[in-house]
């Protein structure tokens, strides 16, 4: 049975949302937000026309609920195709698909996140902690509500950025939009929509929580690849040069001649371990910035 046409905008989301039911989270926020424009947009350009002619009308241009939401669901997973890498070579045994992981970009680029993850971290919680202590400490001023104001936005719109650096590093698909402002409701009304918002508050709990996590993410990066490079280049450095592995008072001491190779080998099984935990730490920390920075429908 054909659901009747929607009277309403909001009807119209509603049924939108719930023909995207299973969808991702973030793919229904972006054709949400897709809808609400348009609707609205051709509502503020048709002033005399009432919200039902209107979306009696969208229906057969723009289309009905369950048409655009097969729509978005046929684009997402043509982009889905063409953005996914090449699969690796399928490797039989687990030695492997163990150092195969050399060849996954997605955990190279894990592991650069997780270099990243400290400047991002220290900006997110510098952002975060000085702008509620100034939002709080303001609130007494006349213009402590702006200051809020415009804190809150900058957090969403810092909320999007990331998102697009998580989907862009770790593949996880994020919201390429914002959440729709109806700039037809009264400015208190939006400000107010934008302190209930329960995902605001969560975006500021990610950037807090994202210093300690980027502290570990760095150390774990930093040390994995300084030891794996010592590994690898320690022996051929003192061969070439006669710095050692540990250098005092002007002597160097090198390990010997024999265990050289038992070296690089160990040294290229801890550079691919450290991969495969990074990439683990991506698939992770994608779910946990998928949980917060995301809209869900239970909103």
């Amino acid at each position: 049975m054909t659901p009747a046409i929607p009277k309403t905008i909001e009807a119209y989301l509603e049924q939108l949302r719930e023909a995207l039911a299973g969808a991702d989270a973030a793919l229904i926020q972006d054709a949400l937000y897709d809808a609400e424009e348009y609707l609205r947009s051709e509502l503020a350009e048709h002033p005399g026309r009432g919200e039902a002619d209107l979306l009696a009308e969208v229906a057969t241009s723009y289309g009905a609920p369950e048409e655009v939401a097969d729509i978005y669901r046929d684009k997402e997973t043509q982009v889905q195709e063409a953005l996914r890498a090449p699969p690796p070579t399928a490797r039989r045994s687990p030695l492997g698909r163990f150092f195969a992981v050399g060849a996954d970009p997605r955990a190279w680029a894990a592991l650069f996140y997780m270099i990243l993850s400290l400047a991002t971290g220290i900006f997110y919680f510098t952002w975060a902690v000085t702008g509620t202590s100034l939002s709080l400490g303001l609130s007494v001023l006349i213009f402590g509500l702006p200051f809020a104001t415009l804190f809150i936005a900058t957090v969403r719109a810092l909320s999007l950025v990331e998102g697009r650096l998580i989907e862009a590093m770790f593949g996880v698909r994020m919201p390429r939009r914002p959440l729709y402002a109806d700039r037809g409701k009264p400015l208190m009304a939006r400000i107010k929509g934008m302190f209930a918002d329960p995902r605001t508050w969560s975006t500021l709990f990610y950037m807090v929580l994202m210093l300690p996590l980027g502290i570990l993410y760095f150390t774990i990066a930093i040390v994995g690849v300084a030891l794996s490079l010592e590994l690898l280049i320690g022996p051929i450095l003192y061969a070439t040069t006669g710095f050692g592995f540990i250098n005092f008072d002007d002597v160097s001491y090198g390990i010997p001649l024999w265990l050289e190779p038992l070296t690089l080998v160990l040294g290229a099984v801890l550079f691919c371990a450290l991969l495969h935990l990074a990439r683990g730490i991506g698939r992770v920390h994608g779910a946990l910035a998928k949980q917060l920075l995301v809209k869900t429908a239970q909103y």
